[in-house]
């Protein structure tokens, strides 16, 4: 029994992953997947911020007794997602560790603002 020569493979063949031309010619994004591409890239901002704000009025419950945990959630869920926002712009994509950090600043500040303002 001979053994015959390898089959020469020319570029298409010897490296199956597409390209990124091709993936963007042959991506489609309907409602559904929409939706959940956003959700998932808004809820880290939004669950870090319902953790800091459950957080904060855990450590400082007397000083943070008339501040609804709603209202720190719902500054800091925003003041994330502007962070995320900014991290897309700023770095061109999602998921670098700078931009975690700009989710982290947009959630702290305001919720440091309001819970430590002088006045509240």
């Amino acid at each position: 029994m001979a053994m015959d020569a390898p089959e020469k493979l020319d570029a298409h063949q010897a490296n199956p992953v597409p390209t990124n031309r091709q993936l963007a010619s042959t991506a489609t994004l309907n409602p559904l997947d929409a939706f959940w591409h956003l959700s998932n890239f808004f809820l880290p901002a939004w669950a870090v911020a319902a953790l800091m704000a459950a957080g904060a009025k855990l450590l400082w419950r007397r000083e943070l007794k008339a501040l609804a945990w709603r209202r720190l959630t719902v500054w800091g869920g925003w003041g994330g997602s502007a962070g995320l926002i900014l991290a897309l712009v700023l770095l061109g994509r999602d998921g670098k560790m700078l931009g975690y950090g700009l989710m982290l600043l947009g959630i702290s500040l305001p919720q440091c603002i309001l819970s430590f303002r002088p006045g509240r």
